[in-house]
């Protein structure tokens, strides 16, 4: 495995985080347009967490939603780096996130257990998915990155040893 700075792991946390937050959210938007709910509920249900004036939760749950998808993806992406398939096991364990969230949400936060079950379940899959797809797709960067190395490195010792034999 190769190793990777610091500043580069954090930067994969921080846009794999928020990217994943972001796509992670279609789902029950998507459903709370169909079915002619408010698509923002969930964004002011995780205001909520901590507060504040009804006016503020719309602001306050961005962000809240996005450092707690930076933290999950701080938390995830050390694991998702060591398995065969990422995006599964990141939808697996988006899946035992919502199982954790939404049933401490059950008894503590009453607006988040009001939102609609099955689609905050679709929401935190689709996060793990998306968290999953940034791994695969940087280690198959990496992959190959790693790779053309390598085949220079080697390019270029063939290319100096035909140079020496050939007595140039």
């Amino acid at each position: 495995m190769e190793l990777r700075s610091g500043v580069e792991r954090g930067r994969e946390v921080l846009v794999a985080g928020c990217l994943a937050g972001l796509l992670g959210g279609v789902p029950s938007t998507l459903h709370a347009l169909l079915t002619g709910r408010d698509p923002l509920a969930a964004t002011r249900a995780a205001g909520s967490l901590v507060g504040g004036p009804d006016r503020l939760l719309l602001g306050v749950g961005t962000v809240v939603h996005a450092v707690v998808s930076v933290g999950w993806a701080a938390a995830l992406l050390p694991v998702l780096h060591h398995v065969r398939e990422p995006v599964t096991a990141g939808a697996l364990l988006g899946a035992g996130i919502a199982a954790v969230d939404l049933r401490i949400a059950q008894y503590r936060f009453p607006s988040v257990a009001a939102l609609p079950r099955w689609p905050q379940v679709a929401d935190h899959v689709v996060y793990g998915a998306c968290l999953g797809l940034v791994v695969d797709r940087s280690g198959r960067q990496r992959l190959r990155c790693a790779i053309s190395r390598r085949t220079n490195v080697a390019a270029s010792s063939s290319w100096e040893t035909s140079i020496h034999s050939s007595g140039v």
